[in-house]
């Protein structure tokens, strides 16, 4: 348990850290109508209308293979790498406690997707930025940081709200492409020990397994409630302004 509730939090921290910064980054640069705006639109976000699980079997097979993955080519040094099986601790907390080098890989193929939905998420808020205020910021002598910092990125508060709610939900449930790449040793994360205890092979746990399932439910159900009455809070002083 303590190791999945473990791999659950890095993978949270992860995804802010990474792809949701990544995203943000992309859908900046996007947004300066670069030429080739939109294919660049469509290749960063085709990983998202795929499934986890797809994607799961796609860094499997191509990205993860042993002998002949391109993640192996790149980085393998001429021999096999067996990124998904090596479960040697990379930050080791105690004997059977750590961050694995197998979750750690497991980590980069959930950022590829993640980072193309948060791309499309605060695009679509930084074209509903009114022009003139970036305009008021050029005049007055700001910079790219500061224009962002300043004038961008506070107008952007109901997206980051959404991409924060999101973010931590996706952390909650990620279940499809840790399933699919065989669930190795020392990568489970709640979801996967609700699943192995409610179904698994010999299965029968039903009371752990639910206390896992409830778990889970009352850590997403109280980010769903922080948005929902923010949501309306803002709704309200909208309508009484």
């Amino acid at each position: 348990f303590f190791q999945a509730a473990l791999n659950n939090l890095v993978l949270l921290i992860f995804l802010f850290l990474g792809p949701t910064l990544l995203g943000m980054l992309l859908a900046y640069l996007l947004d300066k109508n670069l030429k080739g705006t939109r294919v660049y639109q469509s290749v960063f976000y085709l990983p998202v209308v795929l499934s986890l699980a797809v994607v799961g079997f796609m860094w499997q097979s191509v990205m993860y293979s042993t002998e002949n993955g391109l993640a192996t080519q790149l980085f393998g040094g001429g021999e096999g790498v067996n990124w998904l099986g090596n479960q040697d601790y990379l930050l080791a907390f105690s004997d059977n406690l750590g961050i694995s080098k197998n979750f750690v890989a497991i980590l980069v193929a959930i950022g590829w997707r993640h980072a193309g939905y948060i791309m499309v998420l605060y695009l679509a808020g930084m074209k509903s930025v009114d022009q003139s205020l970036r305009e008021s910021a050029a005049l007055d002598g700001c910079n790219e940081w500061q224009a962002f910092r300043h004038v961008l990125f506070p107008t952007l508060k109901p997206i980051n709200v959404v991409v924060a709610v999101i973010t931590v939900i996706e952390a909650l449930r990620a279940f499809d492409i840790i399933f699919v790449l065989n669930t190795p040793r020392r990568t489970q994360v709640l979801s996967i020990l609700t699943t192995n205890n409610l179904l698994g092979e010999g299965g029968g746990n039903v009371g752990r397994g639910s206390a896992y399932a409830v778990l889970l439910f009352l850590l997403c159900l109280g980010f769903v409630i922080w948005y929902v009455t923010n949501h309306y809070r803002k709704t309200q002083e909208g309508a009484e302004s």
